[in-house]
């Protein structure tokens, strides 16, 4: 018989994504960077006109953060700790909306931090993802957590059989941004993995209805 299969998000799930890149982006003299919720698209302004930073320019930077300052992300409390603990009992891969090229990278970041987990790489909505890998492991159930209310959505539309955990690690985001159960589209919202491992492991012991 099959394992059970976790598939979790990597930043502000396992690793703190957008407060190392604030950080990393003000220490330049080009850019300021006030997020308020999830919006990027208003959050980065140039600091000597005050405008918005076009998006091309927002992809641009964000590839430069993903290329040299990854090293930068820290853990978010307990996720390391759990994610190996979720190990044991199921097996764990990382889908992360990351560029093809950087999934070496972010396979050995996480192994650098402790987690040794296969990474596969997406761009756009994770339901096609969900999808193809639930179709290459066929488990026996599966979990997907993810800090975004829209790839919950993704995955309630292409794989509803996968039991879905919106959880985002990082304080300055989880207040502001949709939450994916209340919209119907994730089973449950828990934003500390200290709550969260005991969910996931009571979803791992339940029984198929």
């Amino acid at each position: 018989m099959t394992r059970p299969l976790i598939i979790s998000d990597c930043d502000e799930v396992i690793l703190h994504m957008v407060a190392h890149f604030k950080e990393w982006l003000e220490e330049g003299d080009e850019v300021s960077f006030h997020l308020k919720g999830n919006n990027f698209t208003t959050a980065m302004r140039w600091r000597e006109s005050g405008e918005v930073v076009p998006q091309e320019d927002i992809w641009r930077f964000l590839g430069q953060f993903f290329d040299t300052e990854m090293d930068r992300q820290l853990p978010i409390a307990g996720a390391v700790d759990a994610i190996n603990r979720l190990s044991e009992e199921a097996d764990v891969v990382i889908l992360t909306n990351l560029v093809d090229k950087r999934r070496d990278h972010r396979a050995e970041q996480l192994k650098a931090h402790g987690v040794n987990a296969r990474v596969y790489t997406n761009q756009g909505p994770k339901g096609p993802a969900l999808k193809a890998i639930m179709e290459e492991h066929a488990p026996s159930k599966a979990i997907f957590i993810d800090d975004l209310a829209q790839h919950h959505l993704s995955a309630s539309q292409d794989v509803p059989q996968v039991t879905r955990l919106h959880l985002c690690g990082e304080p300055t985001i989880a207040p502001h941004i949709d939450c994916a159960q209340k919209a119907g589209h994730a089973h449950a919202r828990i934003d500390q993995w200290d709550e969260a491992l005991p969910w996931l492991l009571e979803q791992l012991e339940k029984e198929e209805a």
